[in-house]
């Protein structure tokens, strides 16, 4: 859940720096067009094409053992796209089922909380893992573990 909200939070937050136009593409009689400038991040469109694309980059995460508390939890090894190091990571090809469990707990988070994903959103909500993963969803709470995700 964090992975997958960690990924949304990125997304969003880039997305916030842009508009697109929205409206009717229907002509009044006057001759105008009911268009306006809306955030990106705000588009129906996109946060729909984001959802249905971010899965795919539960490869980029490895699960993790805390040496001391021997906690686990997945964590991103891979750079974004514009970091440093981006054109080099993707010269390099892994090929691994591993992080395959991990997409579809993924998918699974978003075909049952998508609403809340939305709202959170809308809301320009900070923070978004804590509010979906523990607050909302009570995915990460005290009582939820990785084999109940996964």
């Amino acid at each position: 859940c964090r992975a997958l909200m960690d990924e949304v939070e990125y997304d969003v937050t880039k997305a916030r720096q842009k508009t697109t136009k929205v409206g009717s593409f229907r002509i009044n009689p006057d001759g105008t067009q009911e268009r306006r400038k809306t955030p990106l991040a705000h588009s129906e469109v996109f946060l729909t094409d984001l959802l249905d694309q971010v899965c795919e980059r539960m490869n980029h995460y490895q699960l993790e053992e805390d040496s001391v508390t021997r906690e686990k939890k997945f964590k991103r090894f891979a750079p974004r796209k514009g970091d440093r190091m981006y054109k080099e990571f993707k010269k390099f090809h892994f090929y691994s089922d591993a992080y395959r469990p991990l997409k579809f707990a993924c998918e699974a988070i978003i075909e049952e909380h998508e609403d809340e994903i939305f709202s959170l959103i809308a809301q320009e909500a900070h923070d978004l893992a804590d509010k979906l993963c523990s607050e909302k969803a009570d995915l990460c709470g005290t009582s939820a573990n990785l084999a109940e995700l996964l």
